[in-house]
């Protein structure tokens, strides 16, 4: 394994106007009350903000994990929550539910995985794997691997309530995060790690480390609000951890799934503010992707949906929030 890295890490000169910052990781869920409770009571997650469109039947639920000296009184779903919400400089696991599937027993999400299927898993970090999987035992939870099972001990991926795994990570030794845990990541495969970095810096996203296996390369970047002087596990804020298996960019027929396609939905999304959406639209159209949902397509007015190389969705939103006022009353 080597951690040199071929790609530069200083900042990109055409990073997308607006301030870009990542902001979110979206996963569509059953059951919120379930959810909530696993992140919340298991994980250390914070419940921050919540949005409901009965119009449209379906809610969202945005949660984190606090640094210690910053308690949350706010209440999901007010306006003071609304505000902190679109205003924040970190990442949120934002929890989407489609109203009806916590009482339809055959609705099961896809959670990622299979194969071609490209998004990985989330991850939180903790200073003892070991006694956090013994806690989380205890608890009732559920485990994909155990920190000692299969060829990497000393980490572990835990089932949520809808079976997505997430990783649970020892911290860097010299890190100064007080908390239990933290949001630590997101893993998307990516099929060319050239093209897929190019484009996350361009959103702002600063290049941390880089490893190399025998047949996968792992990439992690940050956004504007990580310390580029520590090391990526030592890190509050999570990473973006993209996965290149060798060989997928000379495959021109090779496609991930990107967790949007009928009959595979689960992981749908990442998101970035940013200052204005129009203007940072204006900057991504010429690379070539194309769009989802463009910035005044379909229901909701002011977001856009662009894609990456790999046809990942990612939400482009306005700092500060958008008017959902008069979108609620259709």
């Amino acid at each position: 394994m080597s951690s040199e890295s071929s790609f530069s890490t200083s900042s990109n000169p055409d990073v997308i106007p607006g301030r870009p910052t990542w902001h979110q990781t979206m996963l569509r869920i059953k059951d919120p009350q379930k959810s909530l409770e696993f992140y919340t009571k298991h994980l250390g997650f914070t419940h921050i903000d919540t949005f409901d469109f009965p119009q449209w039947k379906f809610s969202l639920y945005f949660l984190t994990t606090m640094p210690t000296g910053a308690p949350y009184n706010l209440q999901a779903g007010t306006q003071d929550a609304h505000d902190c919400l679109w205003n924040m400089a970190g990442t949120t696991l934002e929890l989407t539910h489609n109203y009806g599937t916590e009482t339809d027993e055959s609705q099961k999400y896809h959670v990622g995985n299979e194969e071609r299927d490209g998004f990985g898993h989330i991850a939180v970090n903790v200073d003892d794997v070991y006694q956090f999987c013994e806690k989380l035992e205890r608890a009732g939870c559920q485990f994909k691997k155990k920190p000692d099972e299969g060829r990497m001990k000393g980490l572990a991926f835990v089932y949520d309530p809808d079976g997505y795994w997430v990783e649970i990570v020892k911290r860097g030794d010299d890190h100064e995060i007080e908390e239990e845990t933290n949001f630590s990541q997101t893993m998307l495969r990516v099929k060319d790690p050239k093209k897929s970095l190019d484009f996350y810096q361009k959103l702002g996203m600063k290049l941390l480390e880089v490893k190399h296996f025998d047949d996968f390369s792992l990439y992690f970047l940050g956004s504007s609000v990580v310390d580029t002087n520590i090391g990526y596990k030592n890190q509050f804020q999570p990473v973006l951890e993209l996965t290149h298996n060798h060989g997928t960019e000379n495959d021109e027929s090779f496609k991930y799934y990107n967790g949007n396609e009928e009959g595979r939905q689960g992981f749908g999304h990442i998101g970035f503010l940013v200052d204005d959406v129009y203007q940072a639209c204006d900057a991504i159209r010429p690379w070539g992707y194309g769009f989802r949902k463009d910035v005044d397509d379909g229901n909701m007015k002011g977001l856009a949906f662009a894609y990456d190389p790999d046809g990942y969705s990612v939400e482009i939103i306005k700092r500060g929030g958008i008017d959902f006022g008069d979108q609620r009353k259709e």
